[in-house]
C-alpha cells in the first residue's frame, strides 16, 4: 500500500491518463458499495504497470477487450496491467468498503434519526478505497461520476449536481435514483469528491471575475441545519473569492464551490474541487468561543486559495506538499486581515502557527521545509508544524524579502502558465525572481533546505539615556547551525501618558550573518522596550533584553496593540518551554496579564499553554499546589470578566478543566445545577458536559450520571462527550476498559476513539496511568501494521505515557527504539517525537526547582 517516489515517477514516464467514468451503487448494504471504474489512458507500447485499487473483491478487469482473471491479477491493493497498447481502455468492476475511520468512502448513521450520511476524503492515497486509479498527483485526469443512490437523498460531487433519474427499487424496497455528472477538468484524484446523505443546504451564487454565475451551496445533516449559520459562511466566501481573484489575477476555475460540514472527519477541512468538506465543529450548537469562528474564517478562505493553488495548479509530488498547504496558510491569513472583520488575523497567527512551527522545528524529527519524500508513509507523518506553519511563516518572511506586491506579480504569471498542470517549487520560484529582481536560490537554500530554527537577540550600548551602539546577534543550536538572512523591523514602545506601551520608533531591515550593526538606532533615547522582529515577518525566536524583559513582566498587559503583546508572550512561553526560565514564573505571568488580553485567540492559545505548564513542566513537589492556586485564580477572573464576554466563558471552561478540591468540585457542581448562576454566563448543552466531566473527573459523578445526561443529548456531539466522560473515570476499571476498546478490540469510529483517548489522559492522579506504559509498548508495533494511518497514528500518538514524566518513562521507549530499530520509520518517528515531550519537561521541571 506504499507507493514510493521512484515506483510513481516510472509510472509517469510510461502513462498519460485521459480520463475516468466511476459508476457507484451505494444501495448495496453498509459494508460494501459497487464500483465500476472505466479509465482511458495511453502507455508505452509493450509496457506493464499497475493500477491502484484497495477492494472487497474484485468481480472482473478488462483490458482492451481481453478479461483477465483478478485471482491472477488483483491482491486487494494494486491490480497488475500486463502488456499495455499504445492507446488503452480498463474496466475494473468490484465491490469497496465503507470505513468509519474518516478515509477513503466515510458512513456515519445518525443517532437523532438513524439516517445515514457518506463523504469521501482521499488526501493523500484514499481515492483508491473507492475506485481503481492511478493515485498520484501528477496523473490528472478528467473524471465523470454515475452514482446510485436513496432517492431521497443529495449527492455532490466536484462538478453541479444533476437531476436525478429515478431507477428500479433496491433489494430494500426503498426508491433509488441515479444522479449521471458531468466530466470535471483535469485533477489530481486525491481532490475529486463525493459526498451523499439526506444532507440539507443553503443556496446563493456570486459573479466570478470573469463574468460566470458561480452557485453556491452550504450543506449539513438534519439534525444539525436548525444551527447552521449559512449567511456568515456566504460572506466569506465572497470577500475570498473577491480577494483571491485579484490576487491571482485567475477567476475561480471551477463551475460551483459547494462547503460542506460532514461527521466525523479527521481534519479541519478539505479542499475537493468545488466541494470542500469541513468538520462539524464548525457548526455551532451552543455558544463558542471567538477563537473558534476565527479558526472557522481561516478556515473557509484556507480551502478557497487552494482552489487555484493546489487544485488549479498541482504539485507534482507530495515533496511540495509544503508549498500547497504553507501557501493557503499564508493567504488565508492575509486575506482574513486585509478583507474581513477578522483585522487581528496576522496576532492569531503569531499566536497559534507560529507557536505551532517553532514547537515542530525544535522537535528531533525536525526536517526541512522541502522535506525528502520517499513514499506514502513520509507524506502522512509530514503533515506537520513544517508544512504548514513554517512553511507559511517563511513565505510572509518571503514576501517581506521580495516585497507584497512583486510576491503577488509573481504568483499571477505562475497562474497564467501553469494552469491545469503539474509543477516544483522552482516554477514559482523563477517567477518571483523576475517580478522582484532579487536571487532566490541561496534564500531557498538557506530557508528551505535546511532545518532548525534562529535565535535573534539585540546587542545594546546604552550612556547618559542615549543608544551607543546596537547590534542584531543571531545564533543556532549545534545540531542544525545554518544563520540565514532576514527581513525584519525593531520597535522602540514607551509609556504614554494613559500607561500604554506604544510604539514610538520603528526601524526595517536585512539582518544577515551572526552579527548585524544597526547604525540608524544610535544617538536615539533608549526606550523602555525594544522589540526585535516588530510586526512579526521573521521566523526566529526572540530573546528580550533584562531592562526591555522587565518592562514586559511589569505592562504585558499593557501593549495598545495585540500583535507586539503576543510576541513577548511567544517569547516567555519558549523561554519557559526550554528550561531558561521557571515554569511557575510562567504560570504567575498568564495569571497576572490574562485578564486584560483582548485576543481570543491568544487567550486559548495561552491557556492551553497554562495546562501543559502545570501539568508538564511545574517541578512535581509543587505540582498540585500550583494546580489548585491557578484554578482559584481562574475562578477569580471569570467572576471579573464581563458578563457574557468571551473570556468569562473560556475561563469557565479553564477553571472546570482544573478544579481539584472540594470547594472548587463545589463551584463546578453548583454551576451545573443552577445553584450559582453568573451574569451573561448561559450553561448550554456543551458547556453543560464540560462541567459534568469536570465532576466526573474529580470523582463526583459516575457512570449512571453521564447515562442520563446522553439521554438529554443523544445526539453525536452528546456520544463523544459521553464516551470521553465515561473515559475520564478516575478508576482502575474505568482506564482498563478505554484500553481494550481502542487498542485490545480496536473497531471505535475515528471520532469516538479520539474522544476515549482524550478522556483516558484527563487525570489528576497520573498513577492512573502507569500499568499501561509496558502494554503501550508492547501493542503499537501491531497497531501500526494492522490499522490505518489515521487510526494508527492517534492511537500511538494519545496513548504516548508523556504524562509520566521520568526517567523511567524514557527508559521505556528507548529499549522500545532499539528493538525497532530502523525497520517502520514513520512510527519511529512518531515515538521519538513524543519521547523528546519527557526530555523537555524533564528539563523544565528541573528549572522550576
Amino acid at each position: 500500500m506504499n507507493l514510493t517516489r521512484e515506483e510513481a515517477r516510472t509510472r509517469a514516464e510510461l502513462l498519460s491518463v485521459d480520463s475516468y467514468h466511476v459508476e457507484l451503487d451505494l444501495t448495496r448494504g453498509e459494508r460494501v458499495f459497487g464500483s465500476t471504474t472505466t479509465v482511458r489512458f495511453s502507455a508505452k507500447d509493450g509496457a506493464s504497470s499497475f493500477i491502484d485499487a484497495i477492494t472487497d473483491t474484485v468481480h472482473s478487469v478488462t483490458l482492451n477487450g481481453v478479461v483477465l482473471d483478478p485471482a491472477e491479477v488483483s491482491d486487494g491493493v494494486y491490480i497488475k496491467l500486463p502488456n499495455l497498447a499504445e492507446q488503452n481502455t480498463l474496466t475494473v468492476v468490484a465491490d469497496a468498503l465503507y470505513t468509519n475511520t474518516g478515509e477513503g468512502l466515510h458512513r456515519f448513521v445518525d443517532p437523532v434519526d438513524q439516517e445515514v450520511y457518506l463523504y469521501s476524503q482521499f488526501e493523500v492515497p484514499d481515492s483508491r478505497r473507492m475506485f481503481a486509479v492511478f493515485e498520484q498527483p501528477d496523473l490528472k485526469a478528467t473524471f465523470s461520476f454515475t452514482v446510485t443512490a436513496p432517492a431521497h437523498w443529495d449527492v455532490v460531487s466536484n462538478s453541479p449536481t444533476p437531476a436525478p433519474v429515478e431507477t428500479a427499487a433496491g433489494d430494500d424496497g426503498g426508491a433509488r435514483s441515479t444522479w449521471t455528472f458531468e466530466p470535471t477538468p483535469r485533477l489530481s484524484s486525491y481532490v475529486t469528491a463525493l459526498i451523499a446523505g439526506p444532507y440539507q443546504s443553503v443556496r446563493s451564487e456570486l459573479t466570478s471575475a470573469d463574468g460566470r454565475i458561480i452557485p453556491l451551496g452550504v450543506f449539513a445533516r438534519k439534525s444539525l441545519m436548525q444551527y447552521l449559520d449559512a449567511e456568515n459562511v456566504f460572506t466569506l466566501t465572497r470577500q475570498g473569492f473577491e480577494f483571491f481573484e485579484k490576487q491571482f489575477g485567475t477567476a475561480y476555475p471551477f463551475a460551483k464551490y459547494d462547503q460542506l460540514f460532514v461527521p466525523e472527519f479527521n481534519a479541519g477541512a478539505m479542499e475537493n474541487a468545488g466541494a470542500v468538506t469541513f468538520l462539524e465543529n464548525y457548526v455551532f450548537r451552543s455558544k463558542v468561543t471567538e477563537a473558534l469562528v476565527e479558526r472557522r474564517a481561516i478556515t473557509i478562505l484556507h480551502e478557497l486559495a487552494h482552489m487555484w493553488f493546489g487544485d488549479l495548479v498541482t504539485m507534482r509530488w507530495w515533496n511540495d506538499l509544503w508549498l500547497n498547504e504553507s501557501f493557503a496558510e499564508f493567504m488565508s491569513t492575509l486575506a482574513a486581515a486585509e478583507n474581513t472583520e477578522f483585522v487581528q488575523a496576522w496576532t492569531t497567527f503569531a499566536s497559534l502557527e507560529k507557536s505551532w512551527a517553532y514547537r515542530q522545528d525544535q522537535l528531533p524529527s525536525t526536517h526541512p521545509i522541502v522535506a525528502e519524500i520517499r513514499d506514502l508513509e513520509d507524506v502522512q507523518v509530514n503533515f506537520d508544524g513544517i508544512t504548514y506553519a513554517k512553511g507559511a511563516s517563511v513565505l510572509r518572511q518571503l514576501v517581506a524579502w521580495v516585497g507584497q506586491e512583486e510576491f503577488m506579480a509573481g504568483v499571477r504569471e505562475y497562474f497564467a502558465k501553469h494552469s491545469w498542470g503539474n509543477t516544483e517549487l522552482r516554477d514559482l520560484l523563477s517567477e518571483l525572481e523576475v517580478s522582484s529582481g532579487r536571487d532566490l536560490k541561496e534564500w531557498s537554500k538557506l530557508w528551505l533546505e535546511t532545518a532548525g530554527v534562529n535565535t535573534l537577540r539585540a546587542e545594546i550600548g546604552e550612556a547618559d539615556g542615549k543608544i551607543t551602539g546596537f547590534a542584531i546577534l543571531q545564533s543556532a543550536v549545534a545540531d542544525y547551525p545554518t544563520i540565514r538572512p532576514h527581513r525584519l523591523a525593531v520597535g522602540f514602545y514607551n509609556l504614554d501618558e494613559n500607561g500604554k506601551l506604544v510604539r514610538s520608533h520603528r526601524v526595517e531591515l536585512d539582518v544577515a550573518g551572526e552579527r548585524t550593526e544597526v547604525a540608524e538606532l544610535i544617538g536615539l533615547d533608549r526606550p523602555a522596550l525594544i522589540l526585535l522582529n516588530d510586526d512579526d515577518l521573521a521566523y526566529a525566536k526572540i530573546r528580550l533584553d533584562e531592562a526591555s524583559l522587565a518592562t514586559a513582566t511589569a505592562h504585558l498587559k499593557d501593549f495598545a496593540e495585540s500583535l507586539p503583546r503576543t510576541l513577548v508572550w511567544a517569547s516567555a512561553w519558549d523561554a519557559a518551554r526550554d528550561g531558561e526560565t521557571p515554569a511557575r514564573g510562567y504560570v504567575d505571568l498568564i495569571l497576572a496579564n490574562i485578564g486584560s488580553e483582548s485576543d481570543s485567540s491568544v487567550v486559548t492559545v495561552l491557556l492551553r499553554q497554562l495546562q501543559t505548564t502545570l501539568s508538564l513542566y511545574v517541578s512535581p513537589e509543587a505540582q498540585h499546589e500550583t494546580v489548585i492556586a491557578a484554578a482559584d485564580a481562574l475562578w477569580s477572573l471569570f467572576t471579573q470578566a464581563a458578563p457574557g464576554s468571551d473570556s468569562q466563558l473560556q475561563f469557565v471552561k479553564a477553571y472546570a478543566a482544573l478544579a481539584r478540591t472540594a470547594e472548587q468540585l463545589d463551584v463546578v457542581a453548583d454551576l451545573l445545577s443552577g445553584k450559582y448562576q453568573l451574569d451573561g454566563l448561559e450553561i448550554d448543552q456543551d458547556l453543560r458536559w464540560d462541567l459534568l466531566s469536570s465532576l466526573v473527573a474529580g470523582g463526583r459523578l459516575a457512570q449512571a450520571d453521564i447515562n442520563t445526561e446522553l439521554e438529554r443529548d443523544p445526539t453525536q456531539n452528546g456520544q463523544l462527550a459521553a464516551a470521553a466522560a465515561s473515559a475520564a473515570i478516575p478508576t482502575p476499571e474505568a482506564k482498563r476498559s478505554v484500553w481494550q476498546q481502542v487498542v485490545v478490540d480496536g473497531n471505535l469510529p475515528n471520532a469516538a476513539q479520539s474522544s476515549a483517548i482524550t478522556g483516558f489522559n484527563r487525570v489528576s492522579d497520573t498513577r492512573l496511568l502507569e500499568p499501561f506504559v509496558d502494554e503501550y509498548f508492547g501493542a503499537i508495533r501491531q497497531v501500526w501494521a494492522e490499522k490505518s494511518h489515521e487510526i494508527s497514528s492517534t492511537i500511538v500518538n494519545g496513548l504516548y505515557p508523556v504524562q509520566l514524566v521520568s526517567q523511567a518513562t524514557l527508559d521505556a521507549t528507548d529499549k522500545f527504539l532499539d528493538e525497532l530499530g530502523e525497520e517502520t520509520p514513520a512510527l519511529r518517528r512518531l515515538v521519538v517525537e513524543n519521547r523528546d515531550a519527557v526530555v523537555r519537561a524533564l528539563k523544565a521541571q528541573a528549572a522550576d526547582r
